[in-house]
């Protein structure tokens, strides 16, 4: 009798077993499930782990970076409704600034690390006179973050860090996520760890840290510091009575619950554990792929969302691996001056090297429970078929 092949998936009990017998066991006890306490200690935890002063659970990684946009724009930091947002990126990286009213121009991607071209964002920070950027980390890799903090301070513009890909990732000895005014992470199953759905804020900014409190929660003042709270009623002469439905903001509801922060408090036990492995897999397939793009960068731990490449052949390959039992997946977004939802509204735009990314970009699989052979299995799948294509060639 045969034995069936188990698939190579993108995520596999990324909630283990044991966690979520854990967690029904903390259900049943009959403990709040909703926003409550246990949210807050999660945000403590995170932020401690990450290294930064202040984190704010949300509902998804899309969420936050919702949430850390628009505060941004509440507080008063931005002196014009210009922002510069990567073309190699995701939906929600780009449509809250559309949907927000912001004037949205798309950055070329870096040739190696794929987040922004220097020379690009250069430029359009010059024609543009932007007042914010709105970064990725693609895949898990650092941009060229000593540039573009010099090109921020030289522009006046506000750095937001998209880094739901690069959760653990460091960059000179601090994780990415927290070399701007704030940073997302996303904990979607797919992801590093996970809370269900969920994402985190993160931010050295306590004035930005309080008007995401606010907007997380309609806008109102009562999950603020007492001292803020009082100063906004004093402010407006809202008594304690009505200051339980006033609106200081005009907010969301963005909240996550006491249930997802419980998982999410077992997760960041096991964190170092699955950026060490997801390094380990990454120089894994490096090693096993040397005809092909290995995407580089300046991370100095590297915890790699998935391994990025270039074939010629896309669709073939993705069959052949389809066929195989192995899942595989575009290099995220490609192009988003491609997508139906930008080119309906601004028209097409060439950007050479996102285009590249666009045709020919396709990424593996990497987790925390992919061993050495699951990975061996990919690779020498994929070397059966596909067909190199290097990221200085232009499409023809």
């Amino acid at each position: 009798m045969m034995t069936a092949v188990k698939p190579v998936t993108l995520a596999e009990d990324t909630i283990s077993q044991g966690e979520l017998e854990q967690t029904a066991a903390w259900m049943l006890a009959g403990n709040r499930l909703t926003k409550a306490e246990l949210t807050t200690t999660f945000e403590e935890e995170f932020a401690a782990w990450m290294g930064c002063k202040h984190a704010v659970f949300v509902n998804s990684g899309s969420s936050a970076n919702l949430l850390m946009i628009y505060a941004a724009q509440e507080a008063g930091r931005l002196r014009n409704t210009k922002v510069i947002a990567p073309a190699v990126s995701w939906v929600t990286t780009v449509s809250p600034l559309i949907q927000l009213g912001f004037e949205v121009r798309l950055c070329d991607c870096d040739p190696i690390n794929l987040g922004l071209d220097l020379d690009h964002l250069e430029q359009l920070c010059r024609d543009e006179a932007p007042s914010m950027l709105i970064l990725v980390h693609v895949l898990g890799h650092a941009n060229h973050m000593r540039e573009i903090r010099a090109i921020c301070e030289r522009y006046d513009v506000l750095l937001l860090e998209d880094s739901c890909e690069a959760l653990g990732s460091t960059f000179e000895d601090r994780k990415l996520g927290c070399h701007g005014a704030a940073g997302s992470f996303s904990f979607y199953y797919g992801h590093h760890i996970s809370t269900i759905e969920g994402g985190m804020v993160v931010t050295d900014d306590s004035e930005l840290h309080q008007v995401m409190l606010s907007l997380r929660s309609h806008g109102w003042s009562r999950d603020l510091d007492p001292a803020r709270r009082d100063s906004l009623q004093q402010e407006h002469g809202i008594d304690d009575f009505r200051n339980f439905y006033t609106f200081y903001h005009a907010g969301f509801n963005l909240r996550s619950t006491d249930l997802q922060a419980f998982i999410g408090r077992l997760q960041i036990t096991k964190l170092d554990e699955i950026c060490a492995v997801r390094q380990r897999n990454f120089d894994s397939y490096a090693a096993q792929l040397p005809e092909f793009f290995c995407q580089k960068s300046d991370a100095g731990l590297l915890s790699s969302f998935a391994y990025g490449t270039l074939v010629e052949n896309r669709m073939e390959v993705y069959a052949h691996l389809k066929a195989q039992q192995i899942e595989c997946r575009p290099l995220i977004c490609g192009n988003i001056a491609r997508h139906p939802f930008w080119t309906r509204r601004y028209g097409e735009q060439v950007l050479p090297n996102a285009d590249l990314i666009h045709e020919f970009g396709i990424y593996l699989p990497n987790h925390h429970n992919l061993r050495t052979a699951d990975v061996e299995r990919v690779t020498s799948a994929f070397n059966s078929v596909a067909r190199p294509k290097g990221m200085r060639d232009r499409a023809a």
